[in-house]
Order: structure tokens, then C-alpha cells, then sequence
């Protein structure tokens, strides 16, 4: 049996909590050695609530005194801890959003040697064997040319901002199977819900392999639903589950496919011959960055494949907010919005 991955978490919130569950449900040797927040009544409480031998308030302090090989950062600031954790020799595993601006990621990048230790950001719906086998078949020419494709988040809350924060598991999955985008248009409105945010956002995204995709997210959605939809040359393959497809991820049964005309046994063949049995939540992601720890690799995903969902996240507000099409080096360094999402500010400031 491998020696247990030690693990501290910082930050003792609700992401907190879907962490430790997540690695305590995995069949993985893994000892979460140390819980930390900037509240030390919330620290305590939060460690004993879930058996974690160690709380504190000073993370340089913890990765002295319980020697981590991880650091699980759930904390608002993403930055500071993952930094001190990477100079400590510690790998970091970030939350969603891993950080506020395309800036603030690549400062996150500069953070790391060469050579390790890495950042992870967690994008969980890529690890599932739904998305894993959609990959694989669109790869290899099964399903001819994507053409167009659903990306539409579609909750109900009380805030916004849905496309910063869990509206990126799904268009990171979009991303992850159609690649690079060329060109995005977009509009973004405070319809009902206070604050600063949109509460409503729809975007038109170009690919560079040609296809393109309707991007909504919604928080003005009482019938809940994060859907996502591949229409290919043979088929249409699609997913869909209610709110909880944030934490739970999609399964095998979420999926479905529909081949062409002439082309049912072709496609249904390859995708029952594919890999199943994993849904695509926190716990598939984990189980891979754990063994990335254990074999000092880099970890999945790192700060690079978080950009590019970034960087179409940056996109899209910057076509709303200059009600003008926006192409990726719009949002470059020199930007507005490569310094802040909402770059010279939403319309309704």
C-alpha cells in the first residue's frame, strides 16, 4: 500500500467541505492532515467536524508542523496561500475560479519553478469517462466535423456572476472538446438580481476547428439545468443534469447520443466499446492529482488549460461590455480586461 498523500486544506467554507468528502470517498491513501482560515473559530470548528487532527490561521505555520505534500486551496484568496504553499516545496490544488483576472492566473503561474512543486486548478468535468470517451471519438474522426454545440448553465440564485464561478465547469468541458476559440460575441444584462454581476449572459463563440457554440448562463432559471450539446457530422451527442452537476458531475446515464442517418451503428458501437464507469466530479479529478503528487508530474489541470477557459471567460465579458466581437488577443496583456474580468466596467455601473 503507497504511503498516504498528506493533505491541508485552507479556507473551511462549503468548497472546503467538497474536498474533504471528495478525498474521503476516493479509494486512494490520503491523510488530510490540517485545516486553515484566517478565523480560527471557523478553522477549529471545521477540523473537528471532520476529523482533522490540526487547525490553525498561519499556513506557513501548518506546513511546518503537519509537512503537507498538498495544499487544497478553498480560501476568497487564491494567490497568497497557493504562493506560500509552492515556496514551501508544496504542490496546490485551487479552486474554482483559480483566480479573478487572466493577470492574477499568470501571476499564479510565475509562482511555479521549474520542475515543481505544480498547480492544479479544479475543473472536475473533464475527468469523467462521458467526457473522456466524447474526446476520444471526436479525436479520432468517429463522429466527423463538430459543427455546432449548447453550452447553457441555467440556474436559480440569489447573486450573479454564474459565469465566473460554476458556469466554468461547463464551458472548460466545451473547450476540452472543441479546442481553441477565434472570435466571440456576446451581451451580458442585470435583469432582476442586485450587485454589480450579471445576472444573465449569452455569448456566440467561433472555433478554430470551424464549429460554433451558444454560451448562456442564468441565474434567473427556476427549472435548473446545466446542459451541454455536440452536434457532429454523425451524431449529437449530449449531457445534461440539474444544479448539482457543479459538485456531483455528470455520469455515464447523463449521457446520449444520437447518431445520423446511416451512421447508428458505426457511432453507438464506439461509444458503448468506450471507457465507462467514472462520473466526471471532484473525486475523478483528485484520484489523478494525487497520483501526479506521488510520482512528482505535473498535476491536471494545470494553470495552462486553466487560461484557456479563462481566457474565453475574459472574452465574453469583453464583448459584452464593448459591444464589439472579440478575438483572444483583445484580452491579452494591455487589456482591460486582461487586468479585470469586468475590464472598464459592465454597462450598468
Amino acid at each position: 500500500m503507497p504511503v498516504p498523500v498528506r493533505v491541508a486544506v485552507v479556507g473551511t467554507g462549503t468548497a472546503a467541505r467538497v474536498h474533504v468528502e471528495a478525498l474521503r470517498a476516493l479509494d486512494e491513501p490520503v491523510e488530510i492532515v490540517a485545516g486553515v482560515d484566517d478565523d480560527a473559530g471557523h478553522a477549529a470548528a471545521f477540523c473537528a467536524s471532520h476529523g482533522i487532527p490540526y487547525s490553525g490561521t498561519s499556513l506557513a505555520r501548518a506546513l511546518v508542523d503537519t509537512r503537507p505534500a498538498l495544499v487544497h486551496v478553498c480560501s476568497g484568496a487564491r494567490l497568497a496561500p497557493a504562493s506560500t504553499a509552492l515556496a514551501g516545496g508544496v504542490h496546490v490544488l485551487v479552486e474554482l475560479p483559480p483566480a479573478l483576472s487572466l493577470r492574477g492566473l499568470d501571476d499564479l503561474d510565475a509562482a511555479q519553478a521549474p520542475g515543481g512543486p505544480y498547480v492544479a486548478t479544479v475543473f472536475p468535468h473533464r475527468f469523467g469517462s462521458g467526457a473522456r470517451r466524447l474526446r476520444a471519438l471526436a479525436g479520432a474522426g468517429v463522429l466527423g466535423r463538430p459543427l455546432l454545440a449548447l453550452c447553457h448553465t441555467t440556474w436559480y440564485r440569489a447573486h450573479g456572476g454564474l459565469m465566473l464561478g460554476p458556469g466554468m465547469h461547463e464551458i472548460d468541458l466545451l473547450m476540452s472538446v472543441l479546442g481553441e476559440w477565434t472570435e466571440v460575441s456576446a451581451s451580458a444584462h442585470r435583469l432582476a438580481r442586485p450587485g454589480r454581476t450579471e445576472d444573465v449572459s449569452l455569448a456566440h463563440v467561433t472555433f478554430a476547428g470551424g464549429a460554433v457554440a451558444s454560451v448562456v448562463c442564468s441565474v434567473l432559471s427556476p427549472r435548473e439545468e446545466s446542459l451541454l450539446r455536440f452536434d457532429f457530422e454523425r451524431a449529437t451527442v449530449e449531457v445534461t443534469r440539474g444544479r448539482d452537476a457543479s459538485c456531483a458531475g455528470f455520469g455515464d446515464d447523463d449521457w446520449r447520443v444520437t447518431p445520423a442517418p446511416g451512421h447508428e451503428s458505426t457511432v453507438l458501437d464506439a461509444w458503448r466499446s468506450g471507457e465507462h464507469g467514472r462520473r466526471g466530479g471532484h473525486g475523478a479529478q483528485f484520484a489523478e492529482v494525487l497520483a501526479g503528487v506521488r510520482a512528482g508530474t505535473p498535476l491536471p489541470v494545470g494553470v495552462a488549460g486553466a487560461r484557456s477557459t479563462m481566457r474565453l471567460v475574459a472574452g465574453v465579458y469583453a464583448a459584452a461590455f464593448s459591444g464589439r466581437p472579440v478575438v483572444p488577443s483583445d484580452v491579452d496583456p494591455g487589456s482591460a480586461f486582461y487586468e479585470r474580468m469586468d475590464g472598464f466596467g459592465p454597462p450598468w455601473s
